[in-house]
């Protein structure tokens, strides 16, 4: 059985200053964000036979070129794994340009918009699809990211040769991503960001997925008081 570890890119400048930072191919790591690389790598230890891809942002590819230097693999760069597009929302730092963005993917995982919680019957991302101002919708994001997730599948974790793949993206594509493919509770999936250099892991066997960690959890997943979360739009 492979594995297919979908890992967030290292801490940028934007991150630091909580600017929504999307468009390519947007800000670099800072030199903590290059020891999380660093340090992402080492924990891993000896990975044997991988493959090392990531989204086309500048942070990503910093992030897996340190990861890559340390475990003596080139990384690929691979188009349509960029995080969720954020149209007139681009740059801005703002509380309310945080609230509407967090308040739209919200909708997307099937929010009650009376408690800020999803519905916890749910699974995977079964909601709307409202396209954030300017930028993109759910569909949108799915309709890029998957075709690149399904070769991935077919190329790398399927079959006698099969290996693990470490795919460096973004925290609210992942999220969403990971989600889908794992069938996660869709409240669990909202209310557990991913820190820089965290990663969710989904087994691939016999064209099913099944998502065994999500940063620092093991499934099953247990959702928590969202007051106890930290609120991290691009995580």
């Amino acid at each position: 059985m492979a594995t297919l570890h979908l890992v967030r890119h290292g801490e940028t400048t934007s991150n630091v200053m909580r600017r929504l930072d999307t468009a390519l191919p947007g800000a670099a790591l800072t030199d903590f964000g290059i020891r999380q690389a660093a340090r992402f790598a080492l924990e891993h230890g000896d990975v044997g036979e991988v493959r090392l891809l990531c989204s086309p942002a500048a942070r990503a590819r910093q992030t897996a070129e340190v990861i890559g230097d340390v475990w003596g693999v080139t990384p690929e760069v691979v188009q349509g794994v960029y995080e969720v597009q954020l149209g007139d929302l681009e740059g801005r730092t703002d509380d309310d340009a945080h609230e509407l963005f967090v308040k739209i993917v919200r909708s997307w995982y099937g929010s009650d918009e009376a408690t800020g919680r999803a519905g916890e019957r749910l699974r995977g991302v079964a909601g709307g699809d409202d396209p954030i101002p300017g930028g993109e919708s759910w569909s949108m994001v799915r309709d890029r990211f998957m075709p690149v997730i399904d070769d991935i599948a077919a190329r790398y974790l399927d079959g006698a040769d099969a290996r693990d793949v470490y795919l460096v993206s973004h925290g609210a594509a992942i999220r969403l991503i990971a989600a889908h493919l794992g069938q996660v509770e869709p409240r669990f999936a909202l209310e557990h960001h991913l820190r820089n250099c965290s990663e969710v892991e989904l087994n691939y066997a016999l064209g099913q997925w099944d998502c065994v960690r999500w940063g620092d959890d093991e499934a099953p997943f247990t959702s928590t008081d969202p007051s106890e979360t930290v609120i991290d739009p691009m995580g």
